[in-house]
């Protein structure tokens, strides 16, 4: 059948008439110069702060310097594949990370993307990684604790739901262990947990994510690495990256124990950057705005109002310290933004006291507000008992000869306090196996049990109590109090107990 020719030409005006192209008005720029993961860029009038730039080859940075002339950026991904002369593309972004249920159990790079060999994260929303801090208004006080299920932490530098406690101390001393049992201790509860690993060496990650694996503490933890191999850029966003997957949680009224491993090695990353974009240096070659570094991050920890649901972001940053020196500039920013610090010594360490909490230099100014009232009755004068020993035990040693009957008696009670409060790694306690150990020590019930059995008197006697008063156990757990009762049962346990094993 032959087509008419003004067919043809019908046919061919109504599909240029239909003909519809999409506009779009994209910012390009050139680069001028790259070296050390920073390019600076010509062109790109209409670029924002925090802004993505598509380099190409799947390639893309970061707009951090807006000058007249040129934009500093970082790239995040392989530096030598951007030369001089490559275009670049604004794209509109404000750099994003996803967030929601998909990642809990999984390791992940501070952009999102999965580092465990799992397969792609399957996530539907994000979230920008940078935000303004809840406000006063919205929060609410801290008054419910985290237990860490560590006894020393949580009987004598309670850490409460919203709070923001540092631990800090030199290399080795135990700082991690103390972030990976609280991770543990919150196996079968209702807190998640996010693990921000920045500038720590690959195989301490991977010692990492195999303890939570071994002790099943990966179900409800998600780990964020930037290595120590990875670009000063992707070290720079890491924590915020973190803190903006916590924040999608808290958002809908669940809580969250996020701890960035280690503030340190993520303010010499800082550093690192801002040299390279040539912004003027202050006080040991760090930028003007290195407080506002950690303390916008730090505020995004709170407990948010009833009304808004009620979740929560507790925050424990660690900072590594230079021989113990806690007056050195980026200890002493972070030690002002939080709310306590736990502070732990290389003396006490290599002396065989582990976890090596100083408790004169620790404290938690929640306090008492974030201890159940069981933890509370028990720790009783525990911190100020253990304060004086240490202070009667630096003149002690020069011979206690003349020392009179009642400093011999507390520095004995001090010592078996100190003996009582050392925990093996990774074996967290749960609240009732605390109380009944600080209740043993603060109602003075084992001050004749030799200093060397007290590990074996602790195993054997959490052992006897739930075995045999299964009831008390379970009355200290729903309580959460020391009622006279209970009181008196748990004393008639203990002496129990106390006769069998010294015999």
């Amino acid at each position: 059948m032959a087509i008419r020719g003004q067919e043809i030409v019908s046919l061919i005006k109504r599909q240029i008439e239909e003909f519809a192209g999409d506009l779009t008005l994209v910012d390009v720029g050139t680069v001028v110069q790259v070296g050390d993961g920073i390019a600076s860029i010509q062109g790109l009038q209409g670029v924002r702060s925090n802004e993505l730039l598509d380099f190409g080859n799947d390639i893309v940075g970061l707009a951090l310097n807006l000058e007249y002339d040129l934009v500093g950026a970082a790239i995040l991904g392989d530096p030598n594949v951007v030369k001089e002369g490559d275009r670049v593309r604004s794209t509109g972004r404000i750099i994003e990370v996803p967030v929601g249920d998909a990642l809990i159990g999984r390791v992940v790079d501070p952009v999102g993307r999965p580092l465990d060999g799992k397969g792609p994260v399957n996530s539907t929303s994000t979230r920008p990684v940078e935000r303004t801090a809840p406000n006063v208004v919205v929060r609410q006080s801290v008054d419910t604790p985290v237990q860490t299920g560590i006894k020393a932490v949580d009987a004598m530098i309670p850490i409460g739901r919203g709070q923001r406690e540092l631990i800090i101390g030199d290399r080795s001393t135990g700082k991690t262990a103390i972030a990976l049992d609280s991770i543990i201790n919150q196996r079968g509860g209702d807190l998640i947990c996010i693990y921000v690993a920045i500038g720590q060496k690959q195989g301490k990650v991977a010692q990492v994510v195999t303890t939570l694996e071994e002790n099943d503490a990966l179900d409800h933890t998600i780990v964020v690495n930037a290595g120590a191999s990875d670009s000063a850029p992707l070290q720079y966003i890491a924590p915020y990256a973190g803190c903006s997957m916590a924040e999608e949680f808290m958002e809908q009224g669940r809580d969250v124990l996020i701890i960035y491993d280690d503030l340190t090695k993520h303010a010499w990353a800082y550093r690192q950057m801002s040299l390279l974009l040539r912004r003027p240096a202050g006080r040991e070659a760090y930028p003007g705005d290195i407080f506002y570094l950690h303390s916008r991050l730090l505020e995004r920890a709170a407990r948010l109002s009833a009304d808004l649901g009620g979740g929560s972001i507790t925050a424990l940053p660690i900072i590594e310290t230079q021989a113990g020196d806690v007056s050195a500039y980026i200890p002493t920013n972070v030690i002002s933004i939080t709310d306590g610090q736990i502070y732990l010594e290389p003396e006490l360490f290599n002396a065989g006291i582990r976890p090596a909490v100083n408790v004169g230099l620790s404290v938690s100014r929640v306090g008492g507000a974030a201890q159940t009232r069981a933890i509370r009755r028990v720790a009783g004068r525990l911190r100020l008992d253990l304060a004086q020993y240490r202070e009667l035990a630096t003149f002690a040693q020069f011979g206690t000869a003349d020392l009179d009957p009642a400093t011999r008696a507390q520095l004995a009670r001090g010592q078996l306090a100190t003996e009582m409060l050392k925990q093996i790694q990774y074996q967290p306690l749960t609240l009732e196996q605390e109380v009944i150990i600080l209740f043993a020590v603060n109602e003075g019930l084992i001050e004749d049990l030799p200093i060397e059995r007290c590990a074996a008197f602790q195993d054997e006697l959490l052992r006897f109590v739930a075995a045999g008063h299964a009831d008390l156990v379970e009355t200290i757990g729903h309580d959460r109090d020391i009622t006279p009762e209970t009181e008196a049962a748990l004393t008639e346990a203990i002496n129990n107990f106390k006769a069998t094993f010294m015999a």
